[in-house]
């Protein structure tokens, strides 16, 4: 599970590589941890309306750890407390949480410079940086919700979705031993596109592995 990665620092890089035509008001902090605010890209809520205005794509800024739409205003203190950063496969369609926003096929992607993974090899947790190996962005397959405040105002969330990387002929060295190995789902850039548009039922046509010889691994030392 990815519990710490980075953002662009260059909003260009959202219109250049991610196909939004306005850049938001704020990307956010680069180094991103769970229930910071960061960026994520999606159809936009209108794209339905036969509005020729309403682009095909935004960048939307909000909570890194969805809480779904599904929560009442009793238990929003909870939700805000789990570890809804990183969602199961294949578990989230019958998850309370991420539940919703699967089966509305609320697919969104996570722009990202980096993301990092603990090495237990060596018998200590060593932060390691994973990056595209021709030094383009990653983009990061999430799901996005968004629920109502104390106040009725509404607040965007995201999470990104992991797939099992026990055979993964990169991902599986990280991790402690003995536990699952885990991944995000990296998208090829040829599929942001269907990925935003797909229906619920192929939502998981688009959970493999990104190839490992397109990545390196950095050790932070």
């Amino acid at each position: 599970m990815c519990s710490h990665y980075q953002t662009l620092k260059d909003a260009e890089l959202l219109l250049k590589k991610f196909g939004v035509r306005e850049k938001p008001a704020a990307i956010g902090k680069y180094d991103m941890w769970p229930r910071y605010q960061g960026v994520f890209v999606r159809r936009p809520v209108e794209h339905d309306a036969g509005d020729e205005a309403v682009p095909e794509r935004e960048a939307v800024v909000g909570r890194w750890g969805l809480i779904s739409a599904m929560t009442k205003a009793d238990g929003l203190e909870k939700a805000g407390k789990l570890s809804t950063f990183n969602a199961r496969s294949e578990t989230a369609p019958k998850s309370f949480t991420f539940g919703n926003a699967w089966r509305r096929a609320q697919h969104c992607i996570i722009p990202a410079d980096a993301i990092f993974e603990p090495d237990w090899r060596s018998g200590a947790a060593v932060a390691t940086r994973f990056t595209r190996a021709d030094g383009a962005p990653l983009g990061i397959a999430g799901l996005w919700d968004r629920w109502r405040d104390s106040a009725g105002q509404l607040q965007e969330s995201y999470t990104m979705l992991t797939i099992n990387a026990d055979d993964d002929p990169m991902f599986r060295d990280y991790h402690q031993a003995g536990k699952e190995k885990r991944m995000v789902v990296i998208l090829p850039e040829g599929a942001y596109g269907d990925w935003l548009t797909a229906p619920a039922e192929a939502t998981r046509d688009f959970l493999v592995p990104f190839p490992s010889e397109k990545l390196i691994a950095t050790p932070m030392k």
